[in-house]
């Protein structure tokens, strides 16, 4: 039963997460993976027993590796922070403390204090910049109906650029939200570390042991 007085509430619009990757990092990772398991199994299957100790002690070392290089980084943007997951760490940064974007041969973040992380997932391709500034940001022609399109005047940029013009219009957008404030946190990626270093110690045993 509503009250005179009472109000319908007004329910804020969430923004979806938006995700930023290497599309060519993902495949090659996935062939990568694809051709150690391969090869993985068929020494596990075919080979004796120090055959198999040498294989599991290699997929331990080279999987987390692979994946750690190739299908692991992204970055996350929402309104509250930047996410940065690269190969071994992942850094939140609030946007509060988000200072500037740099890509001139690789992607960085920085932040107010100084302190500088790569972006593993948005890699600088010199290739591609070339590419879109030799392409015409706009066309002349006739269309459908015989029209010409003028052209935009906008000048054409890498994929990796686009990506960093729209992490920096993010950053000037919801540095002021209060829930954007708080301090940078780095964690380790404990899960990519751990099965390395028990592979390559597997295999400087197995190795040392002749």
């Amino acid at each position: 039963m509503k009250t005179p007085n009472s109000q319908p509430s007004v329910t804020q619009p969430v923004v979806a997460e938006r995700a930023y990757r290497s599309p060519a990092g993902v495949a090659g990772g996935v062939l990568l993976l694809g051709m150690a398991a391969w090869l993985g199994s068929d020494a596990l299957i075919t080979g004796d027993g120090r055959t198999r100790l040498l294989a599991v002690a290699g997929l331990l070392f080279i999987v987390p590796l692979v994946v750690a290089f190739t299908v692991r980084p992204a970055v996350y943007a929402n309104e509250d922070r930047l996410k940065v997951r690269n190969p071994f760490r992942i850094i939140t940064l609030p946007w509060a403390v988000v200072a500037d974007f740099r890509a001139a041969y690789s992607s960085e973040v920085f932040t107010e204090g100084g302190d500088k992380y790569q972006l593993w997932a948005i890699p600088v391709s010199i290739r591609d910049r070339k590419k879109a500034n030799r392409r015409p940001s706009g066309r002349k022609g006739g269309g459908i109906f015989g029209a010409q399109a003028a052209d935009s005047g906008v000048p054409r940029k890498a994929a990796g650029d686009r990506s960093m013009d729209e992490l920096r219009e993010l950053a000037k957008e919801y540095a002021d939200r209060p829930s954007a404030k708080g301090e940078p946190a780095v964690r380790w990626a404990y899960e990519i570390i751990a099965p390395t270093v028990v592979g390559a110690v597997m295999l400087g045993v197995l190795f040392g042991l002749g």
